[in-house]
């Protein structure tokens, strides 16, 4: 079948992202003009690439990295491996991994391959973006997280003690390669967690979508390839279309934060153990549907309609035993709040959605207190 290339627009460059089954193996081709480099250096995870590395031999054969006819015999190193759990996004880890870099001889006319999740899209991101003050990057996103929200739109960045995300840059990359086929190997769990970025798009942007994962999330769940062959590129291309009109989240592209207020406060409180990051984001929406009924901009029918979507992912960890001043001051750091008032991304209706900030914190305390019980209940 032939792949789908999907344009994304930046102000450093335009690059494609490509979706199909089997481009793995075909990663020389779809590369091919991707430009002339020295050297190839995969960033990855142990687990990641042990699943996904056999795919890519034809691609890195026998040491030699096959992108096109100007790097043909460019020089190839081992992977630089590194735990991809979240609480490893951190300076640390980007320091450890630049290191690792300088000793295997990288310079500025290398290429960065980053295999694997978000975590590792955001390390290897923030990396290419700052080893030798930028080197070329690709992404091979093998999460629905990543394949779908994270490796799109330029965005890198680790986490502090203090929140998450808070150090980074924007720095796009030359292209993006997502093959379906990648997800057969992934986790249960971490499928399921996945798909909260799914429906985050349907409710943001398509009200179709939405209706269409209504209709066939059964589908998804059981990962048929016919439902995720357009589930992807769908998804791809309303990331690609906010991101394109608004790069550096200066008003549009903040709609993508649906739910993550939340999420983050949920991951940051809990030191980023009791989450995957889509996990967070699920419990994030719900409340997020919950506040923008209690604020008179959400109806009820769509609240009951995301919750129950939501739900259909699975069990989720529970919400944390922690008091809803706990949540709000850790709220206080996101990335949205603007001289510490808060602002949420809420939606009027499934399939739009903008940002508030004149949201009454008692509105939020009475979420936060009663929210989680009665999304679990549903």
């Amino acid at each position: 079948m032939k792949p789908t290339r999907i344009r994304v627009k930046s102000a450093a460059r335009t690059y494609t992202v490509i979706c199909g089954r089997g481009i793995l193996r075909r990663a020389a081709e779809c590369l091919r003009d991707a430009g002339h480099f020295s050297s190839v250096y995969v960033l990855s995870s142990p687990k990641v690439w042990k699943a996904i590395g056999p795919k890519m031999k034809p691609f890195l054969r026998q040491g030699k990295a096959a992108i096109g006819p100007g790097v043909a015999g460019a020089r190839h190193a081992e992977p630089v491996l590194f735990d991809d759990a979240e609480r490893n996004k951190s300076l640390r880890t980007m320091e450890t991994v630049a290191r690792a870099l300088v000793r295997a001889g990288a310079d500025r006319r290398s290429l960065l391959l980053a295999v694997g999740g978000g975590v590792v899209g955001d390390v290897a991101g923030f990396v290419a973006a700052s080893f030798l003050r930028g080197v070329a990057l690709v992404h091979v996103p093998t999460t629905i997280v990543a394949q779908v929200d994270s490796s799109i739109g330029g965005k890198t960045g680790v986490n502090l003690p203090e929140g998450k995300n808070l150090v980074g840059a924007f720095y796009p990359p030359v292209a993006v390669l997502t093959d379906p086929e990648a997800l057969a190997t992934l986790p249960e769990r971490e499928y399921r967690g996945g798909l909260a970025e799914v429906i985050k798009h349907a409710v943001i942007a398509d009200a179709k979508l939405f209706a269409w994962l209504e209709e066939h999330f059964d589908r998804v769940l059981q990962r048929d390839a016919k439902a995720l062959n357009s589930l992807i590129p769908r998804n791809v291309a309303i990331k690609a279309r906010v991101v394109s009109r608004d790069e550096r989240e200066s008003g549009l592209r903040e709609i993508l934060n649906f739910g993550h207020t939340f999420a983050h406060a949920l991951e940051s409180l809990t030191r980023y153990r009791r989450y995957q990051h889509g996990e967070a984001v699920a419990w994030g929406m719900m409340a997020a549907a919950l506040l923008g009924h209690e604020a008179g901009i959400t109806p009820a029918s769509d609240v009951e309609r995301i919750v129950a979507l939501v739900r259909r992912m699975g069990p989720l960890p529970a919400w944390p035993r922690v008091a809803p001043a706990q949540l709000i001051e850790a709220m206080c750091t996101d990335k949205k709040t603007r001289g510490g008032k808060l602002r949420f991304v809420l939606t009027p209706r499934v399939g739009k959605a903008a940002t508030y900030d004149d949201i009454e914190e008692q509105l939020v305390k009475r979420v936060l207190r009663h929210g989680p019980k009665i999304c679990a209940n549903c």
